[in-house]
């Protein structure tokens, strides 16, 4: 039984559905439920939710789209930079005489 709790795949989410989550936990701990029932209902552990709650609970939603527009930033660069290391490499091979 531990092989199978090991092996299951951990879920990525995004920061939006985070949001979305931790807005969902403010409401239902505002009905009384515990911070244990209300990770249990996410599908996450306490320790993830608590995270959750300290980094994403006072987001709004213009912070929310900024954050998601400095991700699309990131990733363009990310791009960029893979782009150069690939020129670099073939410039070298050029220069060595290994083309």
């Amino acid at each position: 039984m531990a092989d199978e709790s090991m092996s299951k795949k951990r879920k990525r989410h995004t920061p939006q559905q985070i949001v979305e989550k931790v807005r969902d936990a403010e409401v239902l701990l505002g009905q009384g439920k515990s911070v244990a029932e209300v990770a249990a209902r996410l599908g996450v552990s306490e320790v993830t939710f608590s995270r959750w709650r300290n980094q994403y609970g006072g987001m709004k939603s213009d912070a929310m789209k900024r954050l998601k527009e400095l991700e699309t930033e990131n990733a363009r660069l990310k791009r960029v930079v893979a782009d150069q290391v690939l020129d670099i490499a073939m410039l070298r091979e050029v220069a060595k005489g290994e083309f």
